[in-house]
């Protein structure tokens, strides 16, 4: 019925990630009939512990379909019908995205994403879910997405659920002393492998994440001032909205992006065009995953990436503020440049150099 990995895994996701209790509402979504073994051993788990599950299973083709057909007026009616009225009844969610094939939305045309983003996505995932639930969100493991890591099938499914399944614990107490360094610190430079950019974090909530919100997890994060960002900096390979980059460059001045260069740059104007957040960033980022090495086209792996920094075009969290508001969050990641807090160098290249954060490097979590 579903492996034993999968009960692991479920049992952290209900107990440690969404802290789940009896009578509560959980909804578990899973979009892409491929992770099916770990609803059936989420749902069996939920219903043990006298809690109520509601289960949404969808197909990737199909959400295709709706996202290529649909407007404002539908999107509007599936908020207000149907999906914000459950979702306002839920205490927590699990999202599985499951699908085998990440370029499926990659023809949906500029409209049709900023109808649904603005639409459903914003009201129901980023004001209700984010804000109101306790919520978890993975990616489920498969041969198409060991191809895209380029790594044998079972090698991958061995490194996802070791990327997935890390001692938490054992990170969140080594992220503390980064976390009490970035509350005091004003100026952040990243510098190397084409990235020169500084910005301010100064007074900025910092937000440590060990399991809670995402699987697999390993990331501190805030953002910056909005408009004290300046330079430029170049990304690694990403995903966005179904359309393949292999890298992107941007220009930054006051906060506002004034040039760029990619793989893709009709793809990557109509993105910057969505609206006037989409040029300015809502989140910085550490990447502290020391089982993670390299990207693999999707974000919520490679953002965890040990040795990285992700800076990222659009909305803020609300936990996190910085006043920026689009339809857009696009996790941009920049693998291995040097950190300097207030000038001082406190990671040189993947690897953490000041004392009180060495335990952050790769050796120290998986020794």
């Amino acid at each position: 019925m579903y492996t034993s990995e999968d009960k692991k895994l479920a049992q952290q996701l209900l107990n440690h990630s969404v802290e789940l209790k009896q009578d509560e509402n959980i909804m578990l979504q899973l979009i892409g009939l491929n992770g099916i073994g770990l609803i059936r051993a989420l749902t069996e788990a939920v219903r043990e512990k006298g809690a109520h599950p509601f289960i949404k299973i969808e197909d990737a083709e199909i959400n295709r379909i709706l996202l290529e057909n649909g407007d404002d007026d539908f999107w509007i009616n599936q908020t207000e019908t149907d999906q914000l009225p459950l979702m306002k009844k839920m205490d927590a969610f699990v999202g599985i995205r499951a699908s085998e094939n990440i370029y499926e939305n990659s023809g949906v045309s500029k409209e049709a994403n900023t109808s649904y983003s603005k639409k459903f996505l914003n009201p129901v995932h980023f004001k209700q879910r984010v804000e109101h639930t306790r919520w978890v969100v993975l990616r489920y493991p498969s041969s198409a997405f060991a191809m895209n890591a380029k790594m044998p099938t079972e090698q991958f499914r061995e490194f996802y659920y070791q990327a997935c399944l890390l001692d938490y614990d054992h990170l969140q107490t080594a992220m503390q002393p980064l976390e009490e360094l970035l509350r005091k610190t004003d100026r952040v430079q990243l510098k190397g492998g084409g990235t020169d950019i500084e910005f301010s974090v100064k007074g900025q909530n910092w937000i440590p994440c060990f399991g809670k919100r995402n699987i697999p997890d390993g990331e501190l994060f805030s953002s910056p001032l909005i408009d004290s960002v300046n330079g430029y900096i170049t990304y690694a390979p990403s995903v966005y909205q179904g359309k393949p980059f292999e890298f992107v460059k941007l220009e930054v001045k006051d906060g506002v992006v004034t040039g760029f260069d990619s793989s893709n740059n009709t793809a990557l104007e109509e993105i910057l065009e969505t609206d006037e957040g989409a040029r300015r960033f809502g989140e910085f980022s550490f990447g502290l995953n020391p089982v993670i090495k390299k990207p693999m086209y999707d974000i919520l792996f490679d953002e965890k990436i040990y040795g990285s920094n992700h800076l990222t075009l659009g909305k803020d969290y609300a936990i996190a503020p910085n006043g920026n508001s689009s339809n857009i969050h696009w996790d941009l990641v920049c693998i291995g440049p040097d950190v300097y807090l207030d000038g001082e160098l406190v990671r040189k290249g993947r690897f953490f150099v000041k004392e009180e954060l060495t335990e952050l490097n790769p050796e120290n979590l998986t020794g």
